[in-house]
């Protein structure tokens, strides 16, 4: 399920019921290494119930203030950041990480703000690393195997990737020149 270089997997899925995402966390969770967290998008209510390590929230998702008060302070939490207004707003005292995104177009989800480039990346890295020097920061959106190495030339520390393994005809073996990603 997952290859040696995953550090974090997380569990995203907009239309599941939650009786769903709660049994499917359940599985995966089990499924993992005991070393590789999982976090659920969005969701705190399926990362209580199934015993996950965190959530990962969006700007209009559940305030971090209040997911670290249902969650605890061992919990992960991460926030979605699309610009640098954001990263100067964002509540870094709750937060574990943040991404910053949408880097690139991506198949995963409809964006409808044009991507960021690995020039807007830098940019909100910057006011990121100018409020919390030490915050872990991920990229986010259209990472693949052609654009990773620049986005963490850019600064990112990690990450993250769902089209490219998620499309891919087996996401265990390399998935050839006119794939996505294989990290």
């Amino acid at each position: 399920l997952v290859g040696p270089a995953a550090t974090l997997v997380q569990l995203r899925d907009k239309h599941g019921s939650t009786r769903e995402m709660i049994s499917r966390a359940r599985a995966i969770k089990s499924a993992l290494p005991a070393h590789v967290p999982l976090l659920i998008n969005d969701r705190v209510d399926v990362a209580l119930a199934a015993e996950a390590d965190g959530v990962h929230i969006g700007w209009d998702d559940m305030e971090a203030s209040e997911a670290r008060l249902l969650l605890g302070r061992q919990a992960i939490i991460g926030l979605s950041l699309k610009s640098v207004k954001q990263a100067q707003a964002a509540p870094i005292e709750y937060l574990d990480y943040v991404a910053i995104g949408g880097v690139f177009v991506t198949q995963s989800k409809d964006n409808p703000d044009p991507p960021v480039g690995l020039d807007g990346f830098r940019t909100t890295l910057d006011a990121v690393r100018e409020r919390a020097p030490q915050m872990p920061v991920c990229a986010i959106a259209g990472i693949d195997y052609r654009n990773a190495a620049d986005v963490i030339g850019a600064g990112a520390d990690g990450v993250s990737v769902i089209s490219a393994l998620s499309l891919a005809p087996d996401p265990a073996e390399h998935p050839g020149p006119d794939a996505d990603l294989y990290v």
